[in-house]
């Protein structure tokens, strides 16, 4: 364990200043700090999420009882009596917003500016044009679309009839929009005519056509003009111009149906790369209190704050974004290449717009890093108070940049949890110290453990699995066709008894904090030695030669090795000299149990498109196993490379 110095710590003005600082002292009489406020949570998180319910000001009603509790995990029920209207709730900011409710920004750096009623009135509309294809309680629709306005708007409107939303990013292929939407069956399909990416323009309507002939549940498909504002359409489908179809409704009154805490939001999908993609369905209630608590408390986002998460509509950081809107905030929407035409684009548009908190990959930091640019020297980064890192664990070096290239007094906020509970189950906490490659601790309302293979707490410093231990609102409500929840219990309750068991290789630190070691599943199992796969990346990944690495465990004489493909920066070259040199500082600095046996040499390592390195998919081709399900692949192209490698024979 790392016991440096912190990298930042918050001021007495800055503690007294943030919500979950004010939150704590209202409700734990007593309480000296956020441990003794996390405690609190989960030791009676029906007190809890009630007293959020009240302090972030949710609309609806919350109903007597707090919490209706079972001895199976996902039965407990959260303000098992509450209705409310989750579109209402962000459509009704608090007091102290700014002049906008949705800032657009298009590849080009092109700006859209959406007020808080042009918002609400888009979402009329779009409600209206829905109600006239039939969509009810309960319907689908689904979203095919880039990062822009109209896909927040098709939520929205969805969400205000009681029809459930699910979404996929533009740039899914048509087995991989079929794979996820015809599981569902949508009622409704809203689909854009193209996107751009990385100076390019991706025409969609001829996917399209494919793709609604292989959804025969689809009784409307809404055409959105991104690349053209009157795209120009042919056949007899029912398909109509996103514009033309609201513009019939301009006006209307907007009327959301207040409906129980329980009832289905949205459905999100698992990565499918190793079969076809989960269909998790979540709760409204449950979702917008989970939210809440990770953006006022964890995040401390205010009214009138700029909020940038750059994501798609396909990975669950899209709805999480989405959900500020209910605190007040301005969201951000940043579409296209996060690299193009500069790598610190990101961090140029924080600058200008003036972002309260910038949420990025792990990924997108390294890069930056590597670049050699420094955004703070370029940037007035006098309103970011927050940066949130997720997708991978952030290095060590990572953090250090950040405090040393981008700004001194940014609240780094590494965070970690998945789509699996639309939230983190470890976040950021701006009352307490930054460690360099450290999480600051568990998220409120939230019992989260780390479990040795016995099913017993670690101590600190020692790996085992990341677990919950006790249920909170936004666990899902089912898998969709999943009958008697058999896959939601094989998911995460087969490893441990009426314990969440997440997937995530873990371990907690001296100062309460917590390191992600990588996928448990994932998790390299050397000689009977236990090896997270981020414990290698950081290492090989902070050499100046290595842009970046995926390491994979290859069954071999009985056992199984270590094998490490690495991607070269530009002109560099794998040579002898530099194995030589990874082999030595892994063997230094980790242990000799993480030297690969084999290192090579790639062009491309294959990632989902929310851009998580996939090792699953990698192992399954250098041992000749077919990959399930391709289009989950942002690059699967890549995977032809670990195919057939003399090295490996």
């Amino acid at each position: 364990m790392d016991e440096a110095e912190p990298l930042w710590t918050p001021t007495h003005e800055q503690i007294e200043r943030s919500a979950i600082d004010r939150f704590r002292r209202k409700n734990v009489e007593g309480s000296a700090n956020t441990a003794d406020l996390w405690q609190w949570s989960v030791d009676e998180p029906g007190r809890f999420w009630r007293a959020l319910w009240d302090w972030a000001g949710v609309v609806g009603d919350p109903g007597p009882d707090s919490i209706s509790e079972s001895e199976v995990f996902h039965q407990t029920r959260f303000l098992p009596d509450a209705t409310l209207s989750v579109a209402e709730n962000l459509l009704t900011p608090s007091e102290g917003h700014g002049p906008d409710a949705i800032i657009a920004v298009a590849e080009d750096n092109s700006e859209r500016r959406i007020s808080w009623d042009e918002l609400r009135s888009m979402v009329a509309a779009a409600a209206a044009v829905f109600v006239e294809a039939g969509v009810g309680e309960g319907d689908l629709v689904a979203a095919w679309m880039p990062h822009v306005p109209e896909t927040v708007v098709a939520f929205l409107a969805a969400s205000s009839l009681g029809a459930v939303f699910t979404s996929t990013s533009a740039d899914f292929g048509v087995d991989g929009v079929v794979d996820r939407f015809g599981q569902t069956e949508p009622k409704v399909l809203v689909a854009a005519d193209g996107y751009t990416y990385g100076g390019r323009s991706f025409d969609l309507v001829p996917r399209l056509r494919e793709i609604t002939a292989q959804l025969p549940s689809v009784q409307k498909t809404l055409l959105v003009g991104y690349l053209d504002e009157s795209p120009t359409l042919d056949g007899d489908d029912p398909v109509e111009l996103w514009s033309t179809a609201l513009a019939r409704y301009e006006g209307v009154d907007f009327t959301p149906r207040h409906l129980p805490a329980d009832h289905p939001l949205y459905i999100l999908y698992s990565s499918g790369t190793t079969g076809k993609p989960k269909c998790i369905v979540h709760r409204s209630g449950g979702v917008l209190l989970k939210h809440m608590s990770e953006q006022i408390l964890h995040s401390d986002i205010r009214p009138g704050d700029k909020v940038m998460y750059f994501t798609t509509a396909g990975w669950m950081m899209w709805n999480w974004l989405v959900s500020a809107l209910a605190t007040g905030a301005t969201i951000v929407l940043v579409e296209g290449n996060p690299g193009y035409p500069d790598t610190s684009r990101l961090f140029d548009l924080a600058g200008k717009l003036e972002v309260s908190l910038l949420g990025v990959s792990a990924k997108y930091i390294d890069a930056v890093m590597k670049s050699g640019v420094r955004p703070g020297d370029e940037n007035s980064f006098d309103s970011l108070r927050t940066i949130c890192s997720t997708g991978s664990p952030l290095t060590h070096e990572g953090f250090a940049w950040v405090y040393d290239a981008v700004s001194p007094d940014v609240h780094l906020a590494s965070i970690s949890g998945g789509t699996d509970l639309c939230g983190c189950l470890v976040i950021g906490d701006p009352t307490r110290p930054v460690y360099a490659g450290e999480i600051q601790g568990p998220a409120l309302g939230v019992a989260t453990n780390v479990f040795d293979v016995d099913g017993n707490p670690t101590k600190p410093g020692e790996k085992g699995e990341l677990v919950c231990t006790a249920p909170f609102p936004s666990m899902p409500l089912e898998f969709w066709d999943d009958v008697d929840d058999v896959r939601y219990r094989a998911a995460y309750f087969e490893r441990f008894d009426n314990v969440w068991a997440h997937g995530d290789y873990a371990s907690w630190t001296d100062n309460g904090g917590m390191v992600i070691h990588g996928r448990s599943d994932a998790t390299l199992n050397a000689s009977g030695v236990r090896i997270g796969t981020a414990e290698i990346y950081r290492v090989v990944e902070n050499l100046p030669e290595i842009s970046e690495a995926i390491a994979i465990g290859q069954e071999w004489d009985g056992d199984t090795r270590i094998v490490l493909f690495v991607r070269m920066f530009d002109r560099a070259r794998l040579t002898e000299e530099l194995i030589g040199q990874i082999k030595a500082d892994l063997r230094s600095r980790c242990s000799p149990r993480h030297v690969p046996a084999v290192i090579a040499e790639v062009s491309d390592i294959p990632r989902t498109r929310s851009g998580k390195i996939v090792e699953l998919a990698v192992t399954e081709v250098v041992h000749g196993r077919e990959v399930a399900n391709i289009e989950a692949l942002a690059n699967p192209e890549a995977l032809t490379q670990f195919t057939n490698r003399p090295e490996l024979t």
